[in-house]
């Protein structure tokens, strides 16, 4: 089983223009629709199109409640959410332009957690996870979690003893990787924050690796760097059309979480994650990718053994 943890969650307003966004003019949209948010959520909801056992953790706010519950259902997301009173889930605004590849985000701070609100969901996860499962924490961490807040959720995940995947950045990264995780997928600016100054990103992957069991360092269009015990890659995706690149590194952890629970090897998850990506951003909404479509790209990745 695996659990995703999204302790920041949003739903995705996304604003389709009429042309391209131009300043000092009346910009209008052709239409406005909604998806989900939220890095856990995207990861849940590609594991659930691989066919991969899953369930959504995390906070909700209670005022907008049925809106990101019927995100979830439509998306045929399990969940259990610890409802945050009084407060409304927030938003995430994807500015998608006319024949403009790509997208534009800005997104809401969302509300605070309290302690209480904490004690709830640490509880759910210490009655839920077990030894054998694995837990993705992933996104942003409301006001009111801090740092201690996480290094407090992690130890519980070791205790338990359970494959613990981050996928977060800044302070939380580098708390998450010295209370001790087994996959991280920082871009290549954020692993600087974690690693020896002077090393090559290669030899800095190498060095995480002997401590974190996947290392996958994001270079954007320019693919991954990634690594697994003494197995290094260089993966290229395929040339696509982009459309919205909104939650395609979510779909790539989601994937290859998935793809490792059905006994993939290393090289099959980090083709098929990256093939699910490729597909993600060829559609304009937050989270839609093709398993057909994903497969068929599967076979244009470039694998590069390092």
């Amino acid at each position: 089983m695996i659990y995703t943890i999204t302790l920041n969650p949003t739903i995705d307003r996304l604003l389709y223009l009429g042309g391209k966004l131009t300043k000092e003019k009346n910009n209008r949209l052709d239409r406005i629709a909604y998806d989900l948010g939220g890095k856990g959520h995207h990861g849940s909801y590609a594991m659930s199109k691989l066919g991969v056992e899953n369930q959504a953790l995390g906070f909700c706010g209670t005022t907008n409640k049925r809106k990101l519950e019927k995100i979830l259902e439509e998306k045929g997301i399990n969940h259990d959410l610890v409802e945050v009173y009084g407060k409304p889930t927030r938003e995430s605004y994807v500015l998608l332009e006319k024949d403009v590849s790509g997208s534009i985000l800005i997104t809401e701070k969302g509300y605070a957690v309290s302690n209480y609100d904490k004690s709830l969901l640490f509880d759910k996860i210490e009655e839920k996870v077990e030894a054998e499962d694995t837990v993705l924490i992933a996104g942003s961490m409301p006001p009111g979690f801090e740092i201690e807040d996480l290094e407090k959720l992690i130890n519980l995940l070791n205790k338990i003893g359970c494959f613990i995947a981050c996928d977060l950045s800044g302070e939380a990264l580098k708390a998450a990787v010295k209370a001790g995780i087994n996959f991280i997928k920082p871009n290549r600016f954020e692993i600087l924050e974690i690693a020896e100054q002077g090393r090559s990103l290669l030899d800095t992957v190498k060095e995480l690796t002997k401590t974190i069991d996947y290392v996958i360092v994001s270079q954007g269009g320019a693919g991954s760097l990634c690594g697994h015990k003494n197995e290094f890659y260089q993966i290229t995706p395929p040339v696509v059309v982009v459309k919205n690149d909104t939650g395609a590194g979510d779909c790539f952890v989601g994937s290859f979480l998935a793809s490792l629970t059905q006994q993939k090897t290393f090289a099959e998850a980090l083709t098929m994650a990256t093939a699910c990506s490729a597909s993600k951003v060829q559609h304009d909404d937050s989270t839609t990718f093709s398993v057909k479509d994903a497969q068929n790209l599967q076979e244009k990745v470039i694998l590069e053994k390092l």
